[in-house]
């Protein structure tokens, strides 16, 4: 079973969220991926990837804020 091991970057309160929910997040799963919560974005970006990028059915176009991923660039491993 994978489990979150741990915030990559700020809590959304950290980052202004008055009431710290309902904002965008990254976490590291045990399995040595990573999770997301954005916003929902398929329909709308799907026609804008690139020729040599595609996704699978089960796969989602999700979009986090631009400060989300600088705030969490700290915690992102080198390799």
């Amino acid at each position: 079973m994978v489990a979150i091991l741990r915030r990559i970057g700020d809590s959304p309160y950290a980052r202004g969220s008055l009431s710290g929910q309902h904002c965008p997040d990254i976490f590291e799963l045990s399995d040595g991926n990573y999770a997301v919560i954005g916003r929902e974005a398929t329909a709308e970006l799907e026609a804008e990837l690139p020729p040599d990028a595609s996704r699978a059915e089960y796969e989602r176009i999700v979009v986090i804020s631009r400060e989300t991923l600088i705030r969490a660039r700290k915690d992102i491993p080198p390799n």
